[in-house]
């Protein structure tokens, strides 16, 4: 099951995919049964636009170095427990939205990421219960401003500004992510090529350790991590991240003057 957030210009609505149709839902499941309304709609007519699957409630919780290649292209070492970082929920963006660069960084960078979308107030859960209290998994761009990154000691300017975390296209409860195929591409070019099996952290792991240090509620959302081969993206780029099983996350790249 793939769960689209969507709109044809009015507020946004839930939806089943089911082929080319949204089966629209009743409520956001994240807090109601998913119960159809009757109503279908194509997902290639004109009006509808695809939303970021979830904005989440208080947090996105980022986790940094969680690839050994990656780790080593940066020129850094494996952190032995998992480095944690916060976004904003602003800097959520969704489907085909612009990464806007920011005016004060020359030098951004593409993340391609499993994201995990919490469902249930989750504290201090153990790894073998934590799969329990997720509700599904998305695609993220863990969008990076590199120069920023390198020259202060804390991340949250270099990763929080708005827009630096797109998500989508779609919610996949009760999905394997064992090993599953992360790239991104940008203009048609393969920059990153990895597997969730290649994680230091599992999934498991990741929302038992974060949940030892923030409640986390429905629709917070944990990156997990981005695999080597991060590079530049410029104004007028094509971004596409995808996760196997999931689908594809598609961003136009634009510098305002």
């Amino acid at each position: 099951m793939r769960i689209a957030r969507f709109t044809t210009g009015d507020d946004p609505r839930y939806a089943i995919v089911e082929g080319d149709d949204l089966v629209v839902l009743t409520g956001d499941p994240l807090y109601t049964p998913v119960q159809p309304t009757g109503e279908r709609v194509r997902l290639d007519r004109d009006d509808v636009r695809l939303l970021a699957p979830v904005i989440p409630r208080s947090k996105v919780v980022g986790v940094g170095r969680n690839y050994a290649a990656h780790a080593a292209e940066m020129g850094n070492e494996v952190p032995a427990t998992p480095m944690i970082f916060l976004k904003p929920n602003t800097a959520v963006i969704g489907p085909d939205d612009p990464i806007v660069l920011p005016t004060w960084s020359e030098e951004v960078h593409v993340e391609a990421e499993l994201a995990v979308v919490i469902g249930k107030v989750t504290r201090d859960v153990t790894p073998d219960r934590a799969l329990e209290r997720v509700f599904g998994y998305t695609v993220a761009n863990d969008v990076t401003a590199r120069d920023v990154q390198r020259a202060e000691q804390l991340w949250t300017r270099a990763k929080g500004f708005d827009g630096s975390c797109p998500l989508g296209p779609f919610i996949v409860p009760g999905l394997d992510v064992d090993d599953l195929r992360v790239t991104s591409r940008v203009n048609g070019t393969t920059l990153q090529d990895g597997r969730t099996s290649d994680l230091v952290h599992g999934v498991a792991d990741l929302v038992a350790f974060v949940s030892e240090v923030f409640t986390l509620l429905p629709g917070d959302v944990i990156l997990t991590g981005t695999p080597a081969g991060v590079g530049e993206v410029r104004h007028g780029d094509v971004v596409e991240c995808e996760v196997e099983d999931i689908g594809v996350l598609r961003n136009p790249v634009i510098r305002r003057s």
